[in-house]
């Protein structure tokens, strides 16, 4: 029958009821549902989609599932249909043994709102045990002289089932000299009994076999028997009696194992070996079986295991007190369990977010805990916290579960990420804790720039550079992480003398290294300013600019360039004027050159490398004037050959050369007619003439030559006579002149110099006046000199005032 447990369990399902109530008052929410055990894995318990009002398809989306406890799951979600279904086999008698009304609770988590729902299953019973004896046969032996009318107590069968479905009825096998009592108990279980209709006589009987049959009230109704021996025997007519129907005993569950709990004793007033009594467990369950150990012949009860009261916090067990003649007494015993704080708060992570992006806003959810105790009383209260120098707080939400969430606002560069330690602790004494540690990343949002190590970079190359030579790395550092620090560097787009600034120098994206795409000379340009960006590659990419300048240093790469005397490009040499009366130290010219480079580069200096007579001339060393370094002699040749070597202080030097050659003469008419001596450079080429065609050249150049030396004689002679002076005066007008005076094939270098011309209206004589020049390389005469043959003039016009002329002659040009 049902045992005195069950009024205990009724207890706590009324206080369980009452709990649930208190909850959905204050705003818990809560499904209930009722299926019959023994269901198969897999049948349906309720449409959990419908009453949470969400469509079947919803569940997975909105991440609704069963917060499990740790113990084995009995329910399962149905995504595709919606459904709440038995996850495994469900047994009423394994899940609430003895219990009237056997109802399982659950919760249902839904993610996206983190809301929690109760789930109650209550589990109907069925039939499906039937009565069992724990004990199979039993000998009972009955004295001969048993009065008529004695009970003997006979096995009563156990049917974990209830309602109509538990025990119901006793049944005995048919004998004359037995019959069948069963009484109830206080308890509420039916208890048989075997009373003896007659007196019992050894000599004709000696054993009586019955059987024992126990049915229960299902449909179809399960029975169980039991084989019961009586063994007829001589002269015991009482039974043992124990002191106390009833015995009690409360017992803390850390109690150690081996201590005695208590002491059942009974007597029978018979005497010698008929009142000697052995003591057993008449009925006792499988668990309390492992747990207590009873004395058969003291009748000790003493502890054979460890107790725990989160296993089992009452034990009921019934002990049987037998003599030698086999009469027999029982008595229960009822074992409470008190409870010790012996077990810590369990926390457990029902729901983790391990990474938050680092903007988010105060009270953003990390983690849904789930905090219990197995104890009972203030033991099994339980306060749960975090440390306060970290920016997280836990608020109750529903139940047992705390919310972990921000209190303010994170910064990834500052904290990546925290260890958060969850403390719970109960209220025992001494008090139980427990740490739970979670690992949150803070992650990364592109909220920083990336940020040069210098405010401004300046770089010096070399002009002539290699192309793809590297100029100068510049860095920027993002604190951000992952694309967001990935920092790409590029030129800001401008352009440098009409080109763009990319064709001259690019950079590395990824390194920041910048290359010379072309040589640069730094005659062209000296330096260069530009705008190097680095931007990151988030989403949403920052960037940050800075200046570099760039310099060009200067190679020494440009000889010296003279410009004055300017090389005649026509093959004819420079002459430069010298008056034989010269003093030393006379200005006969000077050598100006520039070097393009700078600096050292183009510091020059000058140096006479080779003189057709030594020692005449002089180079000023920084400034190129040529001075005569002696008095000219009259033995001094006409023409002096000069080579002038200019060289800058370069590393290694450059140098450029130019050929002076300088006509010695006192005046004009001296130069014309000395310079026919100077001789024209033979050129190479004439070498390879043939001997018949400079014969043939020279007859026909006689000819030729016969021929014009008498055309320029008539012309002379009528030139001359045309421009004869008139009485009232004519003047001479004028003309610019070549800069050259050629003889023989030889083209003289000459400045232009400006003299004055008078000429009187009946006289043939004329006058010409060399003024004292201004420059170094002008012909000096201090005297005016009395010609009597004429002037021959490059032009015809002529100016006439007051019988005299005053003629301005920008140059002489004589052609050959």
């Amino acid at each position: 029958m049902i045992p005195a447990r069950m009024h205990g369990d009724c207890k706590k399902l009324v206080l369980l009821g009452v709990l649930l109530g208190v909850l959905w008052e204050t705003g818990g929410t809560q499904i209930y549902y009722s299926v019959p055990e023994e269901l198969e894995k897999g049948s349906r318990v309720g449409n959990i989609a419908k009453d949470l009002g969400l469509e079947p398809q919803e569940l997975e989306e909105r991440g609704v599932r069963i917060v499990s406890r740790g113990r084995t799951q009995l329910f399962a979600l149905n995504p595709r249909s919606g459904s709440l279904v038995t996850a495994g086999r469900i047994d009423r008698e394994e899940l609430c043994m003895g219990a009237v009304k056997c109802q399982l609770n659950l919760e249902i988590l839904m993610e996206d709102q983190v809301k929690i729902y109760g789930v109650v299953v209550e589990v109907r019973d069925i039939n499906d045990n039937a009565p069992y004896f724990q004990e199979g046969e039993l000998e009972i032996k009955m004295s001969e002289h048993a009065a008529k009318g004695m009970r003997f107590p006979l096995p009563h069968a156990w049917d974990p089932d209830i309602g109509k479905n538990s025990l119901q009825s006793y049944d005995l096998s048919s004998d004359t000299y037995f019959s069948l009592d069963v009484q109830s108990g206080a308890d509420g279980n039916k208890y048989p009994e075997l009373v003896l209709e007659r007196a019992l006589d050894r000599e004709e009987k000696a054993v009586h076999h019955l059987v024992l049959t126990a049915s229960d009230g299902g449909d179809p109704v399960r029975t169980s028997t039991a084989s019961i021996r009586v063994m007829v025997l001589d002269a015991n007519d009482n039974a043992p009696a124990f002191a106390q129907s009833e015995y009690r005993v409360s017992v803390p569950e850390n109690v150690a194992v081996g201590t005695k709990l208590l002491l059942v004793n009974a007597t029978d007033p018979d005497e010698g070996s008929n009142a000697e009594v052995m003591y057993s467990f008449r009925y006792v369950d499988n668990k309390a079986a492992q747990l207590f150990e009873l004395d058969c012949n003291l009748g000790t009860i003493s502890t054979i295991g460890e107790l725990n009261y989160e296993d089992s916090g009452f034990y009921e067990m019934e002990v049987q007190a037998t003599d030698n003649a086999g009469y027999s007494a029982r008595a229960k015993v009822l074992i409470t369990v008190l409870d010790v704080n012996d077990n810590a708060p369990e926390v457990v992570v029902t729901s983790l977010s391990s990474s938050i992006p680092e903007n988010s806003p105060r009270g953003t959810l990390i983690a849904l805990l789930n905090v219990n105790d197995q104890d009972s009383g203030e033991n099994g209260r339980v306060t749960c916290f975090v440390q306060r120098n970290l920016p997280f707080k836990l608020e109750k939400s529903y139940g047992n579960y705390y919310s972990l969430m921000t209190d303010t606002l994170l910064d990834r560069e500052l904290v990546p990420s925290y260890n958060i330690t969850v403390m719970a602790t109960d209220r025992g004494s001494p008090p139980l804790s427990t740490e739970t540690h979670i690992t949150l990343n803070v992650a990364d949002i592109n909220d920083n720039a990336p940020a040069f190590s210098q405010a401004s970079y300046s770089a010096y190359i070399l002009e002539n550079n290699p192309r793809g030579a590297s100029i100068i790395s510049v860095t920027a550092y993002d604190p951000d992480y992952g694309e967001n620090a990935q920092v790409t560097y590029s030129l800001v787009e401008d352009t440098l003398q009409g080109a763009p600034l990319s064709s001259y120098v690019s950079i590395n994206s990824d390194t920041g290294v910048l290359y010379a795409l072309r040589s640069f000379d730094y005659e062209q340009f000296r330096d260069l300013e530009l705008q190097v960006m680095a931007h990151d590659s988030g989403d949403l990419p920052l960037s940050s600019n800075v200046s570099l300048s760039l310099f060009v240093l200067d190679q020494n790469d440009n000889s010296p360039e003279i410009l004055f005397p300017v090389v005649p490009t026509d093959g004819s040499t420079g002459v430069e004027l010298a008056p034989r009366s010269a003093e030393p130290g006379y200005l006969v010219t000077k050598v100006v050159a520039v070097d393009r480079d700078s600096g050292q580069n183009a510091w020059l200096s000058y140096r006479l490398l080779k003189a057709s007579e030594p020692g005449l001339f002089s180079v000023g060393l920084h400034t190129g004037e040529v001075r005569t370094a002696r008095a000219l002699l009259d033995r001094d040749a006409i023409k002096q050959s000069l080579v002038v070597a200019v060289q800058d202080q370069g590393q290694p030097p450059l140098s450029a050369t130019v050929t002076l050659t300088v006509a010695v003469a006192d005046s004009i008419p001296d130069v014309l007619a000395d310079l026919g001596s100077l001789e024209s450079p033979t050129s190479s080429d004439d070498s390879g003439l043939t001997l018949y065609l400079v014969v043939a050249v020279a007859a026909v150049s006689c000819v030729f030559l016969a021929f014009v030396i008498v055309l320029l004689a008539l012309r002379l002679r009528h030139w001359h006579l045309s421009s004869l002076l008139q009485a009232s005066g004519s003047g001479l007008a004028g003309v610019p002149a070549s800069q050259f005076v050629g003889v023989d094939g030889v083209r003289a270098f000459l400045q232009t110099y400006s003299h004055e011309v008078s000429l009187t209206a009946d006289s043939r004589g004329s006058h010409v006046i060399f003024p004292q020049p201004n420059y170094a390389d002008t012909l000096i005469s201090q005297e005016s000199c009395g010609k009597s043959e004429p002037l021959l003039l490059s032009g015809d016009s002529v100016f006439s005032k007051d019988n005299r002329a005053l003629v301005q002659v920008s140059a002489y040009q004589v052609f050959s």
